[in-house]
């Protein structure tokens, strides 16, 4: 029973050693020259603008909800449709239901004005 885990247990130990191997060359080869540049904290390649501990706008956490709407419908409308022949009229309606919750979440987006980009 043993002999059929040892080439895994192997590629687990050549795995493990290589990425060690490699990041401890990478930290004894690698120059060290930290400057206030390299030091420094940033967000997108330039300064920090504010706080890191400040609140974020509604607006990403209504572009968060928008994905979710779009994603969950997509990854819910695919089985449903592979096996709609086998609903009937409870799967209908149990999916009029999961979409009607999904166009109020986008009627709310849309009013809270997610939608408009600048």
């Amino acid at each position: 029973m043993l002999e059929s885990y040892l080439p895994i247990l192997i590629f687990i130990i050549i795995g493990l050693g290589l990425g060690l191997g490699l990041e401890l060359i990478g930290f004894i080869l690698g120059k060290r020259t930290p400057d206030d540049a390299k030091e420094s904290p940033f967000e997108c390649g330039f300064d920090a603008f504010e706080d890191t501990r400040m609140k974020f706008d509604v607006r990403f956490y209504l572009v968060a909800i928008l994905f979710i709407i779009f994603d969950l419908e997509i990854a819910f409308l695919f089985p449903w449709a592979v096996v709609f022949d086998e609903l009937g009229w409870f799967g209908v309606g149990s999916m009029a239901v999961f979409l009607g919750l999904l166009i109020v979440g986008f009627w709310y987006e849309w009013k809270k004005g997610a939608l408009e980009w600048e």
